[in-house]
């Protein structure tokens, strides 16, 4: 045989292989569940880990349900599991123990605000499924008062409050070192007493995601007129589904749930119209509502795990605007959350 006839039967045979698999993945036939999803489904609900009540993303109401951005990705992916977005549990956690709580197993999925490093994805056990929230750290400064400050430059010296814990105190370290300044720091173990210790003038500054930093500007008109946020941010925070590693196709899971939200945005299927969309012509659509069967299999659910999604909780688009854009008292613009046909970098793999 020539090199190259033997050259064509390897890859012959190597796409025979492919096929086969994807095949046998298509037609259900995967790896047993793991240990994560095995115990989700035995207890017919999904635990996540939430932050400790952060506007927006996760804070139960007056009847002590949690709402929030981050409350629904954790609904969504109960949705994909059992087919009930209510079938979710949460627990809030600090900042400081939302890792050990997941490596723990006290927590089957993280979306506590959590940012996506290279550090944590690699050196805890845990994996990041993705990117929810693209945020960037701040300061939130007092408009008028002893010390006026209009540039993150003007922090020089000055007293900053911000959360333990957090990228954010990293973030702010190599920022003074690397211009040569200098600030006093006044750390606190919850977001809410630093936020506090801020308002009641302990601290010239208060450094966080910008997400949080709208939050305090919306929670009373006053400090709309009172504070301001600086334009300059010091640190990209993309903030990321986590889940214990050990478990692929729970991964798997958690991963393409957050892609389905974002997907049916792109195609306009919402919570309102699902059920018409179902009629819809359109292969990708139908692909995505299951109308045409398969990537259910792929992922271990039922086919219509995207329609449970959208009809239950939304697409990324109706979460986004009730929990943190126009429809809520945030307002915060989609910015780079926008999808990517719209000026953002909001983008999800083809569910296909």
């Amino acid at each position: 045989m020539t090199s190259s006839a033997w050259q064509g039967a390897i890859m012959r045979k190597i796409t025979l292989a492919a096929a086969t698999a994807l095949a046998a993945v298509l037609a259900g036939h995967r790896v047993e569940a793991g240990p994560v999803l095995d115990a989700v489904k035995a207890r017919g609900q999904i635990v996540c880990g939430i932050s400790d009540g952060r506007p927006g993303f996760a804070q139960a109401d007056a009847q002590g349900r949690w709402r929030g951005f981050a409350v629904d990705i954790c609904r969504a992916v109960a949705a994909t599991i059992l087919r009930d977005a209510n079938k979710a549990k949460f627990v809030a956690l600090t900042a400081a123990k939302r890792f050990p709580a997941l490596q723990a197993g006290e927590v089957d999925l993280l979306v506590s605000d959590s940012t996506y490093t290279l550090a944590r994805d690699a050196g805890q056990g845990v994996e990041f499924t993705g990117i929810y929230y693209y945020d960037s750290q701040g300061f939130l400064v007092k408009k008028s008062g002893a010390k006026t400050i209009k540039d993150a430059k003007d922090l020089h010296r000055a007293m900053i409050c911000y959360q333990t814990g957090t990228t954010s105190e990293a973030n702010l370290t190599d920022y003074f070192a690397a211009n040569r300044m200098r600030f006093v720091s006044f750390a606190f173990e919850r977001s809410a007493e630093a936020r506090d210790a801020f308002l009641a003038g302990r601290c010239d500054a208060l450094t966080s995601d910008l997400s949080a930093l709208y939050a305090i500007l919306a929670a009373k008109p006053q400090h709309a007129v009172d504070y301001a946020i600086l334009r300059q941010t010091i640190a990209k925070e993309p903030l990321g589904p986590a889940v214990r590693q050990g478990d692929p196709q729970f991964a798997d899971i958690v991963r393409w749930t957050l892609y389905a939200m974002i997907e049916a945005e792109e195609y306009g299927v919402t919570a309102r119209n699902v059920d018409e969309m179902l009629k819809s012509p359109h292969a990708t659509i139908k692909e995505i509502l299951g109308v045409t069967p398969g990537m259910g299999k792929a992922l271990g659910v039922d086919d219509r795990w995207v329609y449970n999604i959208v009809k239950q909780v939304g697409n990324y688009g109706e979460s986004y605007d009730r929990n943190l854009g126009g429809g809520s008292p945030l307002g915060i613009p989609r910015s780079l959350n926008a999808q990517w046909t719209k000026g953002g970098i909001l983008y999800a793999p083809p569910i296909r």
